[in-house]
């Protein structure tokens, strides 16, 4: 897992694997989750 943030943007990233993202999705507003090619949460 790796979290980093980004306070020129103000955003705050979360990788839970180093697995390459298929797909991004905005779940919620400001909330987007990554994918993998497998449909699993590999990131927000």
């Amino acid at each position: 897992m790796k979290i980093t943030y980004d306070p020129e943007v103000d955003i705050l990233r979360i990788i839970l694997t180093d697995v390459p993202i298929e797909e991004s999705d905005e779940e919620k507003p400001g909330v987007i989750l990554d994918y993998d090619e497998d449909g699993n949460i590999i990131g927000l």
